[in-house]
């Protein structure tokens, strides 16, 4: 009888590993599209040396720089300001996850800047808490606005990773990549309407993709059990506040839609899923932004790049360097674009002591119009 228990148990997990390994796990190469970069390497300013690895950012008109360490390295602060060369806690120690502050953040990896308001996204450890908005003063540190999203916004397992806001202040587009339920959608806020909508969901353009990222030599699969393999993750707004660049982070292609559609709430789900773009080849990347002229900068997280895609579809390597460890975060701040580098691959998986050996984590930043020179001297 024990036996039979035996080996019912064994088969079970058989059973188990073989379902998990076909849900979560990937295994084929991603295309390499890299180039020799058109920018010499010291053309990366370092602008902050960090103990511990950041995740997004957001810089001010004065250079200050707001920035989260990456939720994945389990840190003390998680909402941090670098100014005059030293970190502290942002808006305040009392408003870190386990803080003294009613409403303390569980978990942010994402924040922007509008005006002075510094809005976070709370993903509330993968939504097991509501996922959450909130925007503070830059200056006063004041809480200026609190959103809770509907559990059927973000339900269990989302991941509320990365989020745009438009000119106006009104709309606010978020990426859930989902990593756990593996049922990636775009999320709009109408901050007007205090309102949220899930959509795409189950859409080709949001959905992971079939590849398995391998960063500096190590391959991000798990114990054999779980692929690093995020649904939509990198998300950029262009200036004139027309189209919407979305991608998954193994995913093949860069998606785009126009942003008058989003918002249309009267747009059925087949119709607005009608009217995505695919725009064609991209990167394995994580972080996204655009400059004035429609360009798109991916980071290249495979070959330690970052990327520009013109207008007609070019893929230029821009920079490449070891020290640029998983490029993340981007932030575009004047003639600047700073880039975070997570250095997921020396993280995830990790001790707490490991992480810490593989610091320092730097926060870099190039000039646009520098690069522009190289590349149309």
């Amino acid at each position: 009888m024990i036996s039979r228990w035996i080996i019912a148990v064994l088969l079970l997990l058989v059973l188990l590993f073989g379902t998990l390994r076909q849900v979560y796990v990937e295994s084929a190469s991603f295309p390499d599209r890299s180039g020799a970069p058109r920018l010499p390497s010291t053309e990366l300013e370092l602008v902050a040396s960090l103990p511990e690895p950041p995740g997004n950012l957001a810089v001010a008109d004065d250079q200050r720089i707001f920035f989260t360490f990456h939720p994945e390295a389990s840190p003390k602060t998680n909402v941090a300001l670098w100014a005059d060369g030293e970190v502290s806690a942002f808006p305040s120690l009392q408003w870190q996850p386990g803080g003294s502050e009613e409403g303390a953040l569980n978990e942010v990896l994402s924040l922007r800047l509008h005006n002075n308001e510094l809005w976070l996204l709370d993903n509330g450890r993968h939504a097991l808490n509501s996922v959450r908005l909130l925007a503070f003063d830059i200056n006063s540190r004041e809480l200026l606005h609190s959103y809770r999203f509907p559990r059927d916004v973000f339900p269990l397992g989302a991941h509320a990773n990365d989020f745009r806001i438009s000119a106006d202040g009104r709309y606010f587009f978020i990426t859930d990549a989902s990593l756990l339920a593996r049922t990636p959608a775009l999320v709009v806020y109408d901050r007007v309407s205090n309102s949220s909508r899930r959509l795409l969901q189950g859409d080709a353009s949001v959905r992971a993709g079939e590849f398995e990222p391998v960063v500096q030599g190590q391959a991000m699969t798990l114990y054999g059990l779980f692929t690093v393999n995020p649904g939509v993750d990198g998300i950029a707004l262009d200036d004139a506040n027309e189209w919407l660049y979305f991608a998954a982070v193994a995913a093949d292609q860069l998606y785009r839609i126009r942003v008058a559609d989003l918002v249309d709430t009267e747009l059925p789900h087949a119709t607005l899923s009608s009217r995505v773009e695919s725009l064609g080849a991209k990167t394995m990347t994580d972080g996204m932004a655009m400059d004035a002229a429609g360009h798109v900068y991916l980071s290249d997280l495979e070959h330690s790049a970052i990327v520009r895609r013109t207008p007609d579809g070019e893929l230029q390597t821009l920079l490449r360097s070891v020290d640029l460890r998983w490029p993340d975060g981007f932030s575009r701040q004047g003639d600047y674009l700073y880039v975070t580098c997570s250095a997921l691959h020396q993280v995830i998986g990790h001790s707490r002591e490991e992480i810490l050996a593989a610091g320092p984590y730097p926060i870099y930043r190039f000039s646009l119009s520098r690069a522009e020179s190289y590349l149309n001297p």
